[in-house]
């Protein structure tokens, strides 16, 4: 099932996800974020992108970095990850300034953004057992971009005020999307609740 994500402005990206003690949704959830992140074209997608409040994210491991243009596909997948409460170690602490964009924030992207050059990432699959990986430069980007999301941090954070304040128009525009999504998705709680008629 494909979710929808949810943009910039809406609270749930800048609240700091709760850590996943029940994993009987996991497997689902994997299969939803996964055909919900390739639907987007994208790289990674974490669980506050999708309005959950959990220690959750996908990503998947190109062959390739980034493709020439957007309607060439990208190479084959190496590998999908599904990690559930991640931990990173960094074992090369070296910045490496790159290129990144967020499904959250559709359409921008800057260069510039820091990030460690290489890590550990502990954590546990949809089943709940633990495992480790160690990922490097484009990896390593987007693991701790993904893993940003779930600390209520988004990549322009990174990026000095003036560069974001070039994007503000379509920010604006995003938080008003954000908003009328939210209204709509109350609205449709309410209804549900209401006492349906004989």
């Amino acid at each position: 099932m494909i979710l929808p994500i949810r943009l910039y402005g809406d609270p749930v990206l800048r609240t700091k996800a709760r850590v996943v003690t029940d994993f009987g949704a996991m497997p689902a959830l994997r299969e939803d974020m996964f055909e919900t992140m390739y639907n987007a074209k994208g790289v990674g997608l974490a669980g506050p992108q999708v309005g959950l409040n959990s220690r959750v994210f996908a990503w998947v491991d190109y062959a390739d970095e980034e493709p020439e243009t957007d309607t060439e596909p990208r190479s084959k997948i190496l590998n999908e990850y599904f990690m559930v409460n991640p931990t990173l170690e960094f074992l090369d602490k070296a910045l490496v300034e790159g290129l990144e964009g967020c499904l959250s924030i559709p359409e921008i992207y800057e260069d510039g953004v820091p990030r460690k050059r290489a890590l550990r990432v502990n954590y546990q699959n949809e089943h709940g057992i633990h495992q480790s990986l160690e990922v490097e430069d484009y990896n390593a980007r987007i693991v701790q971009h993904e893993f940003d999301h779930l600390e209520a941090k988004l990549f322009l954070d990174y990026l000095p005020s003036e560069v974001v304040a070039t994007h503000r128009g379509d920010l604006v525009r995003m938080q008003r999307e954000a908003k009328e999504f939210l209204k709509g998705l109350r609205e449709q709680e309410k209804a549900a609740k209401k006492p349906r008629r004989p």
